[in-house]
């Protein structure tokens, strides 16, 4: 989910002689659970001092929405990501009594969609890596088959990758994901104003290894929707990185979810292809993170995508990628 979860002249490719590669799988979806849906006004009204809710939020969508829309676009499968974590934010004043019981319902129900469409979905459940839920949520859905991964969103959670407790609890939370073999989506950057390399120099010095290999997948391409002087920042210090040793960050991609739009201008499409093009389109995920930036995903991959200045090579390799844990 772009943002905090809250709301936060295009360049047109010349048409390409063969279609476009087929986008089998999201890999960047959500929906809320009954529990969530309810509990969203009360966000709402909550963080008001950061920002207006996404009209997207506060309306309701259901699995046969999300499914007809993937019909329509071609889509095969999508990773459904729970938005447990929200009712755990410190961004709710006061928090909820019952926000412990919430994050475990939006779980329960996120994996009940893939239980009940197994061909189509794959759950990822949520939790917030600085409470002490964490670890006992991962351990409560450890060995279940149809949970595919860990969904964590560090400015939803009010993580600081420049505080000590804070990134030692985070990697806790990897390394327990790691043990139930899951992999792990994370909406990396946090709400500092200054975010940037310095965070994503932290995060994979203290915090990647302790995924010991198991599949991180960098939301938004290390941002929180939209290409900015963070972002661009961030996903640069992670392409000087991947270039030292490669190697290493063999188990890393990134989802392209709500990064550009036909208003991003010129200048930073084209800094963000240079550094897609620096770490390699192998490593990049097809994603929408629906419903946010529409619902309509064959509009979303149809035009919205193409409007980023890759070659069709390029976009026949991103288009084409399914992460191993997709599959």
């Amino acid at each position: 989910m772009s943002g905090l979860v809250i709301a936060s002249a295009a360049i047109g490719l010349a048409p390409a002689a063969e279609p476009a590669a087929a986008i089998r799988v999201d890999h960047h979806t959500h929906l809320n659970s009954p529990a969530i849906q309810a509990f969203v006004p009360k966000f709402c009204q909550s963080i008001r001092r950061y920002g207006k809710c996404d009209a997207a939020l506060t309306t309701p969508h259901s699995p046969a929405d999300l499914l007809v829309a993937m019909d329509k676009a071609g889509i095969e499968r999508a990773l459904v990501l729970s938005t447990g974590y929200l009712p755990q934010s410190p961004m709710m004043d006061p928090p909820p009594t019952n926000a412990a019981q919430l994050m475990r319902a939006a779980n329960d129900w996120t994996v009940g969609l893939a239980r009940d469409h197994p061909d189509r979905f794959r759950a990822f459940v949520a939790v917030d890596p600085l409470r002490p839920t964490a670890l006992a949520e991962i351990a409560r859905w450890k060995g279940n088959p149809a949970v595919a991964g860990l969904k964590l969103h560090l400015t939803s959670s009010g993580v600081e990758l420049r505080n000590d407790a804070h990134v030692a609890a985070l990697a806790r939370v990897f390394r327990a994901a790691a043990k139930a073999h899951w992999a792990i989506v994370v909406h990396l950057r946090t709400q500092r104003g200054d975010y940037g390399a310095a965070d994503v120099q932290r995060f994979v010095r203290d915090v990647l290894p302790a995924a010991a290999g198991t599949p991180v997948q960098i939301a938004h391409a290390g941002g929180w929707g939209g290409i900015d002087k963070a972002t661009l920042s961030a996903l640069g210090a992670f392409a000087h990185d991947m270039q030292a040793d490669p190697q290493a960050f063999r188990h890393v991609w990134f989802d392209l979810s709500g990064v550009w739009t036909g208003k991003t201008p010129s200048a930073d499409k084209r800094a963000f292809v240079a550094l897609i093009r620096k770490i390699g389109p192998r490593h990049f995920l097809p994603g929408s993170d629906w419903p946010y930036n529409g619902t309509d995903l064959a509009d979303y991959y149809g035009r919205i995508y193409p409007q980023l200045p890759l070659t069709p090579t390029e976009w026949a390799v991103i288009r084409s990628n399914v992460a191993p844990y997709a599959r």
